[in-house]
């Protein structure tokens, strides 16, 4: 009898799975027959978020240097390294180019179509173009997974849930603001896949209160501007008439930090330094657990700060007042408040000094006394960050950036930590490129974007929608239309996916943030009880292993990487031993 593996979820992460089964397959498994089955109703490889339909205007939010779907040495696994071709060497593009998500889309098709090419000839995929529904069986025998529009069930020796980005249910907060909407005649737009969304009732000329100022942000910018015929011509942009006008804020009121415009060079900060294998394992043995903001933040604030001056003084050092070697020696034996006195007497220019706070919400506390002069501050804001991110001589905001990379594959170890690091590690590391954050520049001078400020709030009243902010106290603007430009979150409870609330059901855990809750060693999903699951496995941003994204700059590690990994060959191993007691 030949094993069986269904695959639910064909995207990127889907796609890096078969590619670790692939380089794994010799090792572990040898020639013995397997059926993979692929479940998902978008294309191979791309899966939906990359699929080819969607509009030519979006862009990658990454350099094309910077994607890669193949592992390197600097991956911690176990499976044997192999390498692969980046985005922009596979498409023969400039590197520094951000790139279309069509493009993504069909080199990430090429990996998948390599990956099962290099799988054993014994081993046989199968891609069904429908949804999965639920997963049945018991702990100990076959699974049956359940697939739209099909009687009969696909059987499997393992299942690994590889779903990407999902739909949710509205929570309450939405479902009042939709229900006011229905009453009054007027549009919510709630949280969703900016490229899935219907915009089409978003009319030319009239405001629209957009709450989000991340990624969905942007692309809804692209898609309501570009999209509708309006043209860039130098700084200036020249609308088509067609376009609304965007009023945009969110808790911070700023959008994230523009992507960093040079590349590196010289020697690499070592690490990881204060936050490595060693502080995960010390913060995971706790007795009574650990607690994010008194335990594990400090020592990311340690270890960005490391990074920081480490190349400040590397590289600028006739802007520090000390010796590397003894700044690196109090460092390390500085508590937070030794470390500020330490950084001000070594760092005299307040601009070369790491101020996180600062970074993570510079909107706190600064009031505007009116609109007008707000939008001139935040034109201002964005100007200097852009400037800032294009200029190597502030090379230790890259130093940061790699540091934040580190940090990521290293927390992704402790498991569900709450939100607070995946929006801070967003704002600093996930921005938009230079080129959109100009964009946007250019639309706020034409009148068509408008900022409304931090901490925005909106209220459903005498039949519209208002949005405030304390950063311009006594303005507020109302609109008949509010676009929610955010993700929906990834929570098992609300999960529009029936797979996944199905498998809370059944019995899987989930923890405080409503996130799937899995074995940190090898993705299996655990009950309530913290058992694994022998025979269900999961991957991806539903999960509390999530990971900044399925694929990765070139050496940096690659959480997702080491992940999908661990997985193929825990995967391997079952079946392996599977099939050598069907033959006992």
């Amino acid at each position: 009898m030949r094993h069986s593996l269904v695959i639910v979820g064909a995207g990127p992460r889907g796609t890096g799975l078969i590619e670790r089964i692939a380089a794994n397959a010799p090792e572990l498994y040898a020639d013995r027959g397997l059926d993979i089955h692929l479940v998902d109703p978008h294309p191979p490889g791309p899966g939906r978020i990359w699929r080819a339909a969607q509009s030519p205007l979006l862009w990658m939010n990454s350099h094309a240097e910077d994607v890669t779907m193949f592992t390197d040495e600097t991956v911690d696994m176990a499976g044997p390294v192999r390498p692969g071709p980046t985005l922009h060497e596979w498409a023969g593009v400039d590197g520094r180019t951000f790139a279309d998500r069509q493009l993504q889309g069909a080199y990430l098709s090429w990996v998948h179509e390599r990956a099962v090419a290099a799988l054993p000839p014994s081993v046989a995929v199968h891609h069904h173009p429908r949804r999965a529904l639920r997963v049945t069986g018991p702990r100990e025998g076959r699974q049956q997974v359940w697939l739209e529009g099909r009687p009969r069930p696909l059987l499997a020796d393992l299942v690994v849930l590889a779903l990407g980005h999902l739909d949710a249910e509205l929570d309450d907060e939405q479902r009042a603001l939709a229900s006011y909407a229905d009453e009054h005649g007027l549009v919510h737009l709630p949280p969703d896949f900016t490229a899935d969304s219907d915009l089409s009732a978003l009319r030319p000329g009239e405001p629209v209160l957009v709450r989000g100022f991340g990624l969905a942000f942007v692309d809804l910018m692209v898609l309501l501007t570009e999209g509708r015929g309006g043209r860039y011509e130098g700084d200036a942009y020249v609308p088509s008439g067609r376009e609304p006008v965007l009023h945009v804020g969110s808790r911070r009121g700023v959008p994230y930090h523009a992507k960093i415009g040079y590349e590196w060079s010289g020697e690499r900060p070592p690490l990881p330094r204060f936050l490595g294998p060693a502080e995960i394992e010390g913060l995971l043995a706790r007795p009574g657990g650990f607690d994010f903001r008194r335990d594990v933040w400090p020592l990311v604030e340690k270890e960005l700060g490391f990074a920081h001056y480490h190349r400040l003084f590397a590289a600028h050092p006739g802007r520090t007042t000390m010796a590397w070697a003894d700044f690196e020696e109090k460092y390390a034996a500085a508590s937070p408040a030794e470390r500020e006195v330490l950084v001000a007497g070594a760092v005299p220019d307040p601009r070369d000094r790491l101020d996180l706070a600062a970074l993570d919400r510079p909107l706190d506390g600064v009031r505007y006394a009116s609109s007008e002069e707000f939008q001139e501050g935040l034109r201002g804001y964005v100007e200097a960050d852009l400037e800032r991110r294009h200029d190597a001589g502030h090379s230790p905001d890259l130093a940061v950036f790699l540091a934040l990379l580190s940090v990521y594959g290293q927390l992704v170890r402790l498991g569900d930590i709450g939100t607070r690091w995946h929006g801070f590690f967003s704002h600093l590391a996930s921005g938009p490129p230079g080129p959109r954050l100009r964009h946007l520049l250019a639309l706020s001078r034409a009148g068509v974007l408008k900022f409304v400020g931090a901490d925005m709030a909106v209220r459903a009243e005498d039949g519209v929608f208002r949005a405030s902010s304390a950063t311009v106290p006594g303005f507020s603007v109302e609109a008949r239309a509010l676009v929610e430009a955010r993700l929906p979150e990834p929570t098992v409870r609300r999960a529009r996916d029936p797979l996944l609330r199905e498998l809370h059901e059944d019995g899987a855990a989930e923890t405080p943030d409503g996130l799937l809750r899995v074995d940190r060693a090898d993705g299996r999903v655990l009950d309530r009880a913290g058992r694994p699951h022998p025979r269900r496995f999961a991957l991806g941003p539903h999960t509390d292993g999530r990971t900044p994204g399925a694929f990765t700059r070139p050496r940096t590690g690659g959480p997702a990487f080491r992940q999908n990994d661990a997985t193929a060959r825990a995967v391997l191993v079952f079946l392996r031993d599977l099939a050598c007691r069907a033959v006992a």
